[in-house]
């Protein structure tokens, strides 16, 4: 059960008494972090000895391998469960549809208690026997050297790290950016996922170095079930096609509509890749799955050109408001274009007329000052009058989790004075 060393100690103390751990193993410098949590605790050092011998046996593929915790942004953490099959699934199905090869090379910049910097960027360059160099706590700069400087072939990040290294490159004289963008340019895959990337941002970092940044979804449960392609067409805003051994559907439609254009509906996946269940949860484990064994995302997605578009999740990212059903990640992607926004997040508040009103809270540029009626007039030529924001929430900075996702339900709460 890996644990993030930027989780608050409450949140700590959450997923320790949650999976019942025996002892904690930490670097020596860390152990203060969990020191008065209730377990054994093993530092990590020069001298560290043997804390004793375990007993080995014969792993079998249905044999628990990895619990990580979800990413809250929803609800409480729980922990999801994967075993020696699906975790091994996750990890060559990846090698297969990203061409992992030993002579790779990835800098790596995220956090080990996620998918995203566990799997994808850490056991697939083992696996093949390639290199992973950590880069420790990111620095837009550090990083852009770094990638500049060496023979790295891959990166991966999130959005929110892709938006601040943009924002380097363009307070950055001639020449560093000359250097930096020649540096990503040799890179040979870029990829960007956990979080939706907005369209601007993929255009501004193509303008950079070249690059069409490789979008893909996955969840904690699932691993990565859809990516775009290596080599071919990455249409902006679309998620690809299934990843190989990956089988996926639209809700309520049989497998055969699931694969027409215009299906849109939960996106349900069903594969080697999928979890167990929810550790010590088996109500919730079993509301999870379909009668016929497809996991249910809560994802809601539109399949157009054989491509998947991710419309946001049914319990955060639709606002149903007078009505209608609105991607509240459309939204952003539109105002991500603004030029007098540094960030913005997209939720829906309870109202008593309209059931839901749609509610921007965003962070200006420096020195800018935005109005929710020059918003409103900004975006009317790209969204539709009712899509249009009627609430704003002008903050210093968004709230975020560890893998710099927006926690859409602690967003709502800037709402609760704004006008």
């Amino acid at each position: 059960v890996p644990l993030c060393p930027e989780h608050p100690r409450g949140e700590l103390a959450h997923v320790v008494g949650d999976a019942d751990v025996d002892a904690i193993v930490a670097e020596a410098s860390l152990a203060d972090l969990v020191d008065g949590l209730g377990r054994r605790i093993v530092r990590l050092g020069p001298s560290v000895t043997a804390v004793g011998r375990a007993r080995r046996r014969v792993m079998t593929d249905s044999d628990p391998v990895l619990m990580l915790y979800t990413s809250g942004t929803t609800g409480r953490p729980k922990g999801v469960v994967h075993t020696q099959a699906s975790l091994r699934a996750q990890i060559t199905c990846l090698v297969q549809a990203w061409q992992w090869q030993p002579t790779d090379r990835i800098l790596h910049v995220l956090p080990l208690h996620h998918t995203h910097g566990l799997v994808n960027k850490l056991l697939c360059p083992l696996w093949v026997g390639a290199r992973c160099d950590f880069g420790g706590r990111f620095d837009p700069v550090e990083v852009f050297e770094r990638l500049a400087a060496e023979p790295f072939t891959l990166f991966m990040a999130v959005p929110t790290i892709y938006a601040k290294l943009i924002a380097a490159w363009d307070d950055a004289d001639g020449p560093s950016r000359a250097r930096w963008s020649a540096g990503c340019a040799r890179l040979r895959l870029m990829v960007s996922g956990s979080a939706a990337l907005p369209v601007p941002s993929l255009e501004r970092w193509r303008t950079i170095c070249g690059h069409t940044l490789l979008e893909r979804y996955g969840m904690t449960e699932t691993g990565i079930v859809l990516t775009n392609p290596v080599h071919g067409e990455r249409r902006a805003g679309y998620v690809g096609t299934p990843t190989p051994g990956m089988e996926v559907r639209v809700a309520g439609e049989n497998a055969a509509a699931a694969q027409n254009d215009g299906a849109e509906g939960e996106l349900e996946v069903r594969g080697g890749n999928v979890f167990a269940g929810y550790w010590r949860r088996p109500d919730e484990t079993a509301a999870s799955f379909t009668d016929d064994g497809w996991f249910r995302t809560g994802d809601q997605v539109t399949r157009e050109g054989g491509s998947y578009r991710i419309n946001g999740r049914l319990s955060t990212d639709i606002i149903k408001s007078g009505g209608y059903k609105i991607s509240a990640l459309e939204i952003e992607s539109v105002f991500a274009g603004h030029p007098d926004l540094a960030e913005c997040t997209v939720v829906g508040v309870a109202d008593d007329v309209w059931g839901e009103r749609v509610a921007l809270a965003v962070v200006p540029r420096s020195a800018a000052t935005v109005t929710l009626e020059g918003l409103r007039t900004w975006a009317q030529g790209e969204l539709a009058p009712y899509k249009l924001p009627t609430r704003l929430a002008v903050v210093s900075e968004l709230p975020r989790n560890a893998m710099g996702k927006v926690v859409k339900t602690q967003a709502r709460t800037l709402f609760d004075q704004a006008s």
